[in-house]
């Protein structure tokens, strides 16, 4: 009996070794095998499968996936001000990979809370938690797969004002998850100085920061 598989792990989940077997869309792809390496809170597969060429030979491959779910973030604005709304905090990944203190600077968001949840009501509740702003209106930006050569996470993007009107709650993100959350606001043109000094190094922030400067609200006020 493995957790996981034919007895829940510790999030209750089952059959976790099946993801993939049923795919159909790419008649290119035959998927062989998944085997499960670990589920903990996110879940390490192995999956075997062949692969037709561009010359029509078939290969047959393995590779391992990172299923942490799906994500959603936000990029909090204030039009008028010309101001946006970021967060801080240490993130142990990129401590350990040659970020100088694994403070980064970040676009507030996070996980879906499962694969039903809608990624705007995820990103409208991570705002709230992170930031502490119940905002209104939102624009959809973007979906994107962050790290697709090994990593399963698509990305939503989203955008919207934020002012001392929609300061709701405190933030900081949640003392049960661990969280010690720090609040920058920093007017548009400094974030853009701080990607070129690599002070901003998250790739979610610098993708939405662009969007912004090229064709989203501060395109006509960069320069």
């Amino acid at each position: 009996m493995t957790a996981g598989v034919d007895t829940p792990d510790g999030r209750g989940r089952t059959g976790l070794d099946r993801t993939g077997l049923d795919l159909t869309g790419n008649p290119r792809v035959k998927v062989r095998d998944v085997t499960l390496l670990s589920s903990h809170w996110y879940v390490e597969r192995s999956t075997t499968y062949d692969l037709q060429r561009s010359d029509g030979t078939w290969s047959t491959q393995q590779r391992e996936t990172h299923d942490r779910g799906n994500g959603a973030t936000m990029l909090l604005y204030d039009a008028d001000r010309e101001t946006v709304l970021l967060t801080r905090q240490f993130r142990y990944p990129v401590y350990v990979n040659g970020h100088p203190d694994g403070m980064l600077v970040e676009t507030p968001g996070g996980l879906l809370d499962d694969e039903h949840e809608h990624p705007e009501l995820a990103v409208r509740r991570e705002v709230v938690e992170e930031t502490g702003h119940t905002i209104g209106e939102v624009r959809h930006v973007f979906d994107v797969y962050m790290s697709p050569g090994s990593v399963t996470e698509r990305v939503s993007f989203y955008a919207a004002e934020y002012g001392a009107s929609t300061r709701t709650h405190e933030g900081g993100g949640l003392d049960e998850e661990g969280e010690d959350i720090e609040i920058v606001e920093l007017p548009f043109r400094r974030a853009l100085e701080m990607i070129r000094t690599g002070e901003i190094a998250d790739a979610k922030t610098i993708m939405l920061l662009q969007w912004a400067a090229l064709e989203g609200p501060f395109s006509g006020t960069r320069r």
